[in-house]
Order: structure tokens, then sequence, then C-alpha cells
């Protein structure tokens, strides 16, 4: 689905409404899609002939627990090359930093199958089968980031009402050292246990603990990552979405590109 957006005042005005209801993100999307107009959709590449799936979920079955420096799990090529020109070229436009929503976005028919897989049982069961849980009573919630700044990546560890998060990196290229995300030991930015390049279809996974320290050095530009995260309830799901329909809101009624 291609997404084509409305005036901004009329959609500014339907956003400040939403903004003051809790309200689930696969509701807000729902409803959200009444406002926007869509175009037919175009074959996407796959694994093979005889998978229909673009994601590898082979690889995230086969990708082991790694306990140092905190549970955590790397899946080099989850989204195979064979998909990237036309995923890369159905990401959503983002000219501001931070994290939005699926519902404040516009992407192609691409990315939006992208999602859908991220958002399946499949995926959530790969996901649960690796740590060991059972995720089916927790929420999740989907993000995307398109750009980074010299603010961004500092050292934490994620809410405590947070389970699980995965981030699948969508760039084809990365060359600085800067964005590579690291797992620490500790605070340190240099008590690094692995580096994760943000290249092109890695999936990082990880439990989120009182020690599941991670950051990254300084980065400017580009930095396209889809976060999905598992929390622990419906009401933290719907304050994370507001939080971040907020904030998207904001920068548009001041003007910033989004």
């Amino acid at each position: 689905m291609k997404f084509q957006a409305q005036s901004r005042s009329a959609r500014s005005s339907w956003l400040l409404e939403f903004c003051k209801r809790p309200i689930s993100e696969e509701v807000y999307v729902a409803q959200y899609s009444s406002h926007v107009s869509l175009s037919l959709p175009v074959p996407v590449p796959r694994l093979s002939d005889s998978d229909p799936r673009m994601l590898n979920f082979d690889a995230l079955r086969r990708a082991p627990l790694s306990r140092e420096p905190f549970d955590h799990v790397v899946v080099d090529d989850f989204l195979p090359a064979v998909a990237a020109s036309e995923v890369a070229t159905d990401f959503p436009v983002i000219r501001a930093t931070g994290s939005f929503p699926l519902s404040e976005l516009s992407y192609g028919p691409a990315f939006a199958e992208l999602i859908e897989e991220l958002n399946s049982p499949e995926f959530e069961r790969g996901i649960a089968e690796g740590f060991g849980l059972d995720l089916s009573t927790y929420v999740r919630v989907t993000t995307i980031r398109g750009r980074v700044s010299g603010h961004d990546g500092g050292v934490h560890t994620d809410a405590k009402w947070k389970i699980i998060s995965a981030l699948l990196y969508l760039n084809q290229q990365w060359h600085g050292q800067g964005g590579r995300l690291r797992l620490l030991r500790s605070r340190d930015i240099n008590d690094m246990a692995v580096e994760v390049i943000p290249k092109w279809g890695v999936l990082l996974a990880f439990r989120r603990s009182d020690h599941s320290w991670h950051g990254h050095p300084p980065a400017e530009g580009d930095r396209r990552v889809v976060q999905v995260n598992w929390v622990n309830s419906q009401a933290m799901a719907d304050r994370e979405l507001r939080r971040h329909r907020r904030s998207a809101w904001l920068k548009r009624l001041l003007g910033q590109p989004v």
C-alpha cells in the first residue's frame, strides 16, 4: 500500500484529536487508513520460488543465543539483499530524527509487506523460541527510525516495561565507525563486548535487563531501522505510541520536516 498524505491542516487537526485518546496501534492504523488513498501493490522478490516469505525465518531459528554481555541474538541476512531495491525504495521518507509509529508515515507496498511479516505469528514465535520465552502475553509495538544525529545513541538499558527489543537494520551501506550499536559490559561506551554494524538485513534482538547497556558512537544522517518491542502491557504500548505520535505532531506544528 502506498499512502498519500492529506492536506496539512486537515491531517494536523485529526492527529491532534488522536493524540488525546488511548488507542492501540492496530486500531489507530485501521482508522488512519480511511484518511489515505491506496495504490495497487507490485510484486516483491522472495527468498525462492518455493518460499513466499520475504524474511529468512530459517536463519532466525538457527541463530544461537549469546549470553555475553547480556542475552541477544544476531541474524545476518535476515532480510536478504534480493529485496533491497524494492524495500529501500518503499521505505518511508523520514527527514527528522526520532522514532515514528507506522500511523505517522507514508510508505510503499514492499515496506508494508515487510511490516506484515514482522507483525506475524511466525516472527514472534521465532523470537520467543530463541530466548525461551512465551511472548504471547506481551504487546508488540513497532516504530521506525530513518535518521540519526550527534545527540542520539546514548548508553542506556531500555525501560523496565520492555521485555524484548528487535532491531532490523535497512542501510545498504555503512562505512563509518559512528552509529554502530555496541552491546556493553557497563555504562562505558568503550566497554564493548559486541558491535553490530547497522547494514542491510541484520537483525539484532536482545532481552532487556538491568545490565543490558547499549548505545552507539555519534553519527549524522540516514540510519534506517525498524524497531519491534514486546512490552508488558497494552497501557504501556498505548502510552509509548501516544508519546511518539505527539512528538511527530509537534515537529509538524513547528514546521520541521518529518
